[in-house]
């Protein structure tokens, strides 16, 4: 492969400089991939389309996020089988591994393989050299390392398989908000961006919320009713109405905004429609328990990812915690 660090750098800033046209091509795969899957709303595929934009595909954000690494003088052949709860949640990945100089064979989940292979194809335009590269593949036989990102149920598979080779298997995570009581009443707008976002089907979404004791949850349910539109998703209502008739038959107290379900519960992970809170009465040992916790992908609160930043991680906010580039580097 001939294309050098600078020459892809310049490919993926040309290409972020391409996305924000507008050019109808593009405005029509985002169509399909909202009539592909019914949880890829505009709203959510616009908003990640901005946030890679922004974050990922700035040439200066691209070259200084570089730096610290020393590339692989050998590319080798990485299999990257990609999740599809949000839209274009593996681009990333992509992005890591482009920059790289690995030959990428990609498995796209059948949720969200639409926008992926657009942008690549666009790239190829540009530069031929780049679909050499990158492949999108069926199966992903005989790689010399595997990331792989899936549910815990997954991830035994993902081992079995790639196992005896370098990899970076993802199990599930969710994200929390330690709330200490002093939050405005933007801060908490923000956090219900957090929340709603992408419907909450992602692991950087809120799906608990730990409050100090005698909590006044009113604020909070106000501040949510910015995202009631949500309810009129059938999907997304489905879940509400059958959580809620969960809830009552089994006489659960629960508080609710007609969008959303506030339960108390331990566990960080929530369904769709539901958002778990816990109380706590010490705040640094609420802090060291969920930073020690291998089921939390983000924090956000005072001191933490500010309120409504959830889901803009920048280049170097790695999945798990994992270097995804130092991992590439190093192979």
């Amino acid at each position: 492969m001939n294309l050098d660090l600078q020459r892809r750098i310049d490919l993926l800033s040309n290409l972020g400089t391409w996305m924000q046209l507008n050019d109808s091509s593009w405005l029509l795969a985002q169509e399909n991939a909202m009539h592909a899957n019914a949880w890829f709303t505009k709203e959510h595929i616009t908003f990640a389309i901005d946030n890679i934009i922004s974050c990922f595909l700035q040439k200066e954000k691209l070259t200084e996020w570089t730096k610290p690494y020393t590339l692989p003088a050998q590319p080798k052949t990485v299999g990257i089988v990609m999740a599809g709860n949000i839209p274009l949640v593996g681009f990333h990945d992509f992005v890591c591994g482009f920059i790289s100089g690995h030959y990428l064979r990609l498995k796209l989940s059948s949720k969200d393989d639409i926008l992926l292979p657009f942008l690549l194809g666009k790239l190829g335009e540009w530069e031929p050299e780049v679909l050499e590269q990158v492949k999108i593949e069926e199966r992903l036989n005989g790689c010399d390392a595997y990331i792989a990102t899936g549910s815990n149920n997954t991830s035994r598979y993902f081992q079995q398989y790639f196992g005896h080779v370098p990899n970076i298997i993802r199990k599930n995570r969710t994200s929390v908000a330690i709330i200490d009581g002093t939050e405005t009443e933007e801060e908490l707008g923000n956090l219900a961006d957090d929340v709603y976002l992408f419907y909450g089907l992602g692991c950087r979404n809120v799906t608990q919320v730990c409050v100090p004791e005698e909590y006044n949850f009113e604020p909070m349910l106000k501040a949510f009713n910015k995202h009631n539109s949500y309810a009129d998703l059938n999907k997304y209502k489905n879940n509400y109405d059958y959580h809620l008739a969960l809830y009552l038959l089994n006489r659960v107290s629960y508080m609710s905004n007609e969008s959303l379900l506030i339960v108390e519960n331990k566990l960080p992970f929530s369904a769709v429609s539901v958002l778990h809170y816990k109380y706590y009465t010490n705040l640094a040992e609420i802090k060291q328990e969920l930073t020690s916790s291998a089921d939390i992908q983000a924090i956000i609160g005072h001191g933490f990812i500010p309120f409504g930043d959830a889901q803009k991680p920048a280049l170097a906010d790695y999945a798990d915690g994992v270097d995804t580039m130092q991992f590439l580097c190093a192979l």
